[in-house]
């Protein structure tokens, strides 16, 4: 590979343009792509375009092309994004960060999977135990977020429903020692509905199209999705996800990562938990509100370890405290509907932090002395969903669209204003943006 790209492949940086127009930049946007080169910078900035196909542009060797080099010795690439980023940690001993940020489908979380991919392959080859541990356990969590945390969306199959920002914590050597996982704005009202030509989280397809038989039979869960009420609407869509090979993928990153089998079935527990409960309908016998499906009851208690009138009393009733006194109230038949979609939101997201919990538990940094070690540093990358428009808008998604425009804003100030200020320090005649 050439040192530089020639001019046949458009500007590799926007910088460069003659003219800036929208139509020059997207003409050369657009030429770049169709030759195959899918990063343009703009000055520090990585623009991507999705492919939409599998490129062999991550290889083992573009790694060592873009090892220690500056930004525009080499061709546009997310690896230099990430090298940059590394070596300003290393130079200045200062945190970073990344933010990738896009609308939905752009391919935000593919683009932190290979920027952690580079980072794990760059640091100190001393076969240290901690440095690959560290590595494998943050690509391996990966696979068992997307599962619990993502679905399919008219946009894309594989659409994050939740922000993460990942720490990747370094000695004073730069090599990792641990990293933290934070969640936000999980899309919990996805659990009880999905628009049309959408599915629920990943996580209950996978259980029903993977899971062996014996586990379902002790699950009361049946194999057809259709049969249940919650997913019923995904449940029906052909698509080219590979539900039971991914079940296996994440049963077993689940045990890597350091799960207990036991902690394991108590997920599987809950996420049919969750499909029971949204078959559970309520009626009315004189004013009294009662479960019509009273054998489901039994079946949920059993999930839960607990007893029916818990259950019964968790579907029909509400504590209200007046003054000091508490009584229970009970539901009317809407209530207690609105009661049970509540209730399968709340443990779905429970179940979500809890994972991410785990994981955390597992790759957090153990016994780092600073005074020893030095002080530790972070590389964090920020991958919040993308930017989306639906028919229906849930309140997370008005949450998501909000904290996107805010980011646009802070990348805006950070890079357009801080130009200005140089402009005008060196006396450069400029338009005023």
């Amino acid at each position: 590979m050439a040192e530089h790209e020639s001019l046949e492949f458009g500007k590799a940086d926007f910088v460069l343009l003659d003219n800036v127009s929208m139509e020059e930049f997207m003409a050369n946007l657009k030429l770049r792509f169709e030759k195959g080169r899918i990063y343009t910078y703009i000055g520090e900035v990585v623009v991507s375009v999705n492919p939409y196909r599998a490129m062999n542009i991550y290889s083992r060797d573009t790694i060592e092309q873009y090892k220690g080099r500056e930004l525009y010795e080499r061709p546009p690439h997310l690896f230099a994004i990430a090298d940059a980023a590394y070596k300003a940690m290393k130079r200045r001993n200062k945190d970073t960060c990344i933010v990738i940020s896009g609308e939905s489908g752009a391919g935000k979380t593919e683009a932190s999977k290979y920027i952690m991919q580079y980072i794990a392959a760059i640091t100190n080859p001393n076969q240290r135990a901690e440095v690959e541990r560290v590595k494998n356990m943050l690509l391996k969590s990966n696979c068992v977020l997307e599962a619990f945390g993502n679905a399919k969306t008219n946009r894309n199959d594989n659409s994050s429903r939740f922000g993460k920002y990942m720490d990747i914590n370094f000695d004073f050597k730069g090599d990792p020692i641990g990293g933290h996982i934070n969640n936000y704005l999980l899309e919990k009202s996805r659990v009880i509905f999905q628009q049309e030509g959408e599915r629920s989280f990943h996580s209950f397809y996978q259980l029903l199209k993977g899971g062996p038989d014996s586990l379902l039979r002790s699950l009361h869960i049946q194999k057809d999705p259709t049969a249940y009420n919650y997913i019923k609407v995904g449940g029906q869509i052909k698509s080219g996800i590979n539900d039971s090979a991914d079940f296996k993928a994440v049963a077993d990153a689940m045990k890597v990562i350091g799960f207990t089998v036991d902690e394991i079935q108590t997920v599987y527990k809950i996420l049919a938990t969750i499909l029971h409960l949204g078959n559970l309908t309520f009626g009315v016998d004189g004013d009294v509100t009662l479960i019509e499906n009273t054998k489901l009851v039994s079946v949920i208690r059993e999930l839960l370890s607990t007893k029916e009138e818990n259950v019964e009393k968790a579907l029909l009733y509400r504590t209200v405290a007046t003054g000091r006194d508490v009584i229970e109230k009970q539901h009317t038949t809407q209530e207690a509907s609105y009661g049970r979609d509540a209730l399968a939101k709340a443990m779905y997201e429970r179940l979500f932090c809890w994972i991410v919990g785990r994981i955390n538990d597992i790759i957090e940094v153990k016994n780092y002395d600073a005074r020893v070690h030095g002080k530790n540093t972070v590389i964090g990358v920020l991958d919040i969903y993308g930017f989306e428009i639906f028919q229906n808008n849930s309140f997370e998604q008005f949450c998501i669209n909000y904290c996107n425009e805010k980011l646009q804003q802070l990348f805006i100030q950070l890079v357009l204003k801080q130009e200005q200020e140089e402009y005008q320090r060196e006396g450069i005649p400029w338009k005023h943006v």
